[in-house]
């Protein structure tokens, strides 16, 4: 495959992860994580070893200083073999580590941080609900001030990793009676509470870490678990829109870009390795023509993803381009991965080979994130389109 022109640092660190990846998550394991949809925590302890999950994570916190580029490379690397790895690498390194260093409190970063770069915290997403997907700023959840504790009531939907996260990063109403998006704040809540009930439930794909619905029934934690501290209270949205939601988009661009890394590495060599009527299927030009356009989305989409990965080392926001490189990554995702199985045929379709988890993963892509529509909405939105 074309490879990027890249800082030093990131070549080394992608050569690290490949060793890895070959020694600790061959190809039957990554089968069998899908195949049973389980989490293999061992890998990710040992992947936290190499220190990758402090690239979210300042140095004065005991991370290796924030490098958004890094981070995607990792994502990457782990996501063209499982994604029962990467997900999880994400909780720790952007659900967490971006999170908290954004937006925490000094007292939070100086007790989370330094674990969360150790790999040893993850946290789940709990933005959607049953009734609130894209319009976040209508979340029912609620959290009500009791003295210096905080009483949680309601539910997330969709919400994964919540049976493995150490706490689920919940976007909560703070206040019914307050002006849109001015009633929102940001809590973390341990699966574990009292009145906190996770139930997984089974997906198509993005399989190894379970998609759950929470609910939450009087839960009570400290004004602690308020992100931000009591100045952050109603703060939510800010929270939400800043910096953190950028990158977001730019992980699952990260993601797609590795599954279709993958899919396009098999169907190439399947294409030079199968054979019929006397010659391999790769000289056919039909065969020629969709490896070729595999290549070029492949090579597009992950040019533009570490453009604008650079850009969020900086400062301010780029929403229009991390809208723009989450669209053209999952949607040429998923291109790909339909194209790589066609090269392969019926063996593209077999359960027995990845391509078909290639697939199912893909489809997913699209949705994660922010879905393709909405990622078009806030394009033209964002850019000044009079509506």
């Amino acid at each position: 495959m074309l490879e990027l022109t890249e800082p030093e640092h990131i070549r080394l660190l992608r050569d690290q992860l490949r060793r890895f990846v070959d020694k600790e998550m061959p190809r039957e394991a990554a089968a069998r994580w899908d195949r049973e949809d389980v989490f293999p925590r061992a890998v990710f302890d040992k992947l936290a070893e190499l220190g990758v999950c402090g690239l979210t994570v300042p140095e004065e916190y005991g991370g290796a200083g924030v490098d958004i580029p890094a981070c995607m490379a990792v994502i990457e690397e782990l996501s063209r073999r499982s994604l029962a790895v990467s997900v999880p690498y994400i909780m720790c390194t952007c659900y967490a580590g971006m999170n908290i260093t954004e937006v925490g409190s000094e007292a939070q970063k100086r007790e989370l941080l330094p674990k969360i770069a150790e790999g040893k915290l993850i946290f789940a997403y709990g933005l959607t609900e049953p009734d609130v997907g894209s319009d976040l700023g209508s979340v029912k959840t609620t959290a009500v001030r009791d003295g210096d504790e905080l009483i949680i009531n309601g539910a997330k939907r969709f919400c994964s990793g919540a049976d493995e996260a150490d706490y689920i990063y919940a976007l909560v109403c703070s206040d019914r009676a307050g002006a849109r998006y001015k009633n929102l704040s940001f809590v973390l809540i341990p699966p574990t509470a009292p009145g906190v009930t996770v139930t997984a439930f089974e997906c198509m794909g993005v399989r190894g870490i379970h998609t759950t619905d929470v609910n939450f029934d009087n839960v009570r934690l400290p004004l602690a678990n308020l992100v931000g501290g009591e100045a952050a209270w109603n703060r939510g949205w800010e929270m939400l829109a800043g910096p953190g939601l950028d990158v977001e988009k730019i992980e699952v661009a990260a993601i797609a870009l590795g599954v279709a890394w993958a899919a396009l590495e098999d169907a190439w060599t399947y294409a030079q390795e199968r054979k019929q009527f006397g010659k391999a299927i790769g000289s056919y030009q039909s065969i020629r023509h969709l490896l070729a356009d595999m290549q070029a989305k492949l090579y597009t989409a992950r040019t533009l993803v570490y453009q604008v990965a650079g850009k969020l080392d900086g400062e301010g926001r780029h929403g229009v381009e991390t809208a723009i490189a989450k669209l053209m990554a999952t949607e040429y995702c998923t291109e790909i991965t339909l194209a790589a199985q066609k090269v392969m045929g019926a063996y593209g379709y077999a359960s027995e080979f990845p391509m078909e988890r290639y697939v199912r993963d893909s489809l997913a892509l699209p949705i994660f994130g922010g879905s393709s529509a909405i990622q078009r909405n806030n394009i033209v939105n964002w850019m000044g389109l009079p509506k």
